[in-house]
């Protein structure tokens, strides 16, 4: 497989998340918190997917989710710039028997020029943050309508600007991840794997502004505002009761402001006009 980088960071995120990609299921099979990520974002896919429906998936990793899509009888190309992580989704696909259901291709998000199969599709999803890879992002919107049928559906998952949780790390002294969101224009590093690159993050006006002009806002909701980031792996496990607690009260307040906004994630989903 060959692909086109639009920059170093991209080269640098590839080689990170194809080292990371055999061992990269079993490190969060026992997170509480990330299965409980996974249930909220396929509930809210539910609301928007049917039957027979064609997904274009970016950033779509090992393929938890374009299994899962392809056992709601969906359609799903997935895309990743990490060649390690497709190839861990293609025997996932043969061991599946999901052959009919699930194609994949090796293509960056911000060369969609490149993509081979260009639909149009029901749906573009991205989860996880793969787009805060990017310092292009408005470049990369701006390049989703042609792929998209009239009123198709566009959901991302996304970093916000700003996290409760990770802002209460100042008062534990924690200066430097409690303000790391605030002042990342020029990116942030991340490590996986021993290999460095950047990310960014936006908010959900970042978005709507600059798909205002195609697309219309349904929906936006917070995602770990209230139940903790993943990366605070024990939590469900030393306190089951307090973690239920949690779930239900984010449950109730997700979609209120200023809840939607505050979360390790957010969750938002327009469609083309």
């Amino acid at each position: 497989m060959h692909i086109i980088y639009s920059n170093t960071n991209e080269q640098a995120a590839a080689k990170a998340f194809s080292s990371q990609s055999i061992i990269f299921d079993q490190l969060y099979a026992d997170n509480k918190i990330v299965h409980y990520k996974r249930e909220r974002v396929r509930a809210h896919l539910k609301k928007y997917i049917k039957a027979g429906d064609c997904i274009l998936e970016l950033n779509s990793g090992t393929g938890h989710d374009a299994i899962w899509l392809a056992q709601q009888n969906c359609l799903v190309h997935a895309t990743d710039i990490a060649s390690g992580m497709l190839e861990v989704l293609q025997e996932k696909i043969i061991v599946e028997g999901l052959e009919s259901f699930v194609t994949c291709e090796l293509c960056s998000f911000t060369a969609f020029d490149h993509l081979q199969q260009r639909g149009p599709y029901d749906m573009i999803f991205s989860n996880f943050a793969g787009l805060n890879c990017t310092d292009k992002l408005g470049e990369v919107l701006a390049s989703f309508s042609p792929f998209l049928k009239s009123k198709g559906i566009l959901t991302l998952v996304l970093l916000p600007k700003f996290c409760l949780w990770e802002f209460l790390l100042f008062f534990r002294g924690k200066f430097k991840t409690a303000t790391r969101r605030f002042f990342s224009s020029r990116g942030r590093s991340a490590r996986v794997e021993n290999t460095y690159f950047k990310c960014w993050y936006y908010n959900p006006s970042f978005i709507t502004d600059r798909l205002k002009t195609g697309f219309k806002l349904l929906h936006i909701e917070g995602l770990c505002t209230i139940v903790p980031p993943s990366y605070i792996e024990t939590f469900g496990d030393k306190y089951p009761n307090l973690f239920n607690f949690l779930k239900g009260q984010e449950d109730r307040w997700k979609r209120k402001w200023p809840w939607k906004y505050i979360g390790d994630y957010y969750i938002i989903t327009l469609q083309k006009k």
